[in-house]
């Protein structure tokens, strides 16, 4: 499944074959990344970044959900994608990371807008969650441009290397999504 959001952006699930851009890519920006993501220390090959992608494919290929690059003028900008989806319970959470390089110009707030209107309307999710780190206001800004409410703080809810961190919940419900392909 390919999301095409613009002439510039699109949502396409990693492939085997994006092993070496996604594992340049993480590496390229590696201090950045690190700030508030606990996986790039295991991140140190190509072969750790084909890792991943496997994982992505069992994930889709068991309807849990999907992974995907963030292509952005043909370049792998980032990925976004779902935590397991809980079936049960009509929900899913949403994670995102963006190469430093590609910061500012409101790539991460498109994608998101496109999977969230994706949950809703072709997965017939009810809830999705975003939750970021307290003081990660460049992730944060984006559930609060798209109108997510800030539902709550889970105190030490990630081990980030040496150190826990606090995390912001924020949720949407079906109800309450006004996107419906317009621009704002």
């Amino acid at each position: 499944m390919i999301i095409s959001i613009d002439s510039d952006l699109i949502l396409r699930p990693l492939q085997s074959r994006d092993a070496e851009e996604l594992y340049q890519l993480t590496d390229s920006c590696r201090a950045y990344l690190r700030e508030w993501l606990p996986w790039v220390d295991g991140t140190q090959s190509v072969e750790h970044s084909s890792g991943f992608i496997q994982h992505c494919l069992n994930q889709q290929a068991s309807n849990n959900g999907f992974n995907a690059g963030i292509w952005f003028k043909g370049e792998l900008a980032g990925c976004i994608g779902f935590h397991p989806i809980n079936w049960a319970n009509h929900y899913a959470s949403i994670g995102y990371w963006l190469g430093e390089g590609f910061q500012g110009q409101g790539i991460m707030k498109r994608a998101c807008r496109e999977l969230v209107s994706y949950s809703f309307n072709e997965l017939g999710l009810n809830r999705v969650e975003i939750r970021c780190g307290v003081e990660n206001f460049k992730s944060r800004a984006i559930p609060e441009k798209l109108g997510f409410t800030q539902e709550g703080q889970i105190r030490d809810a990630a081990w980030l290397y040496d150190h826990y961190i606090d995390l912001i919940v924020y949720g949407m419900l079906k109800r309450e999504w006004r996107y419906r392909g317009e621009e704002e």
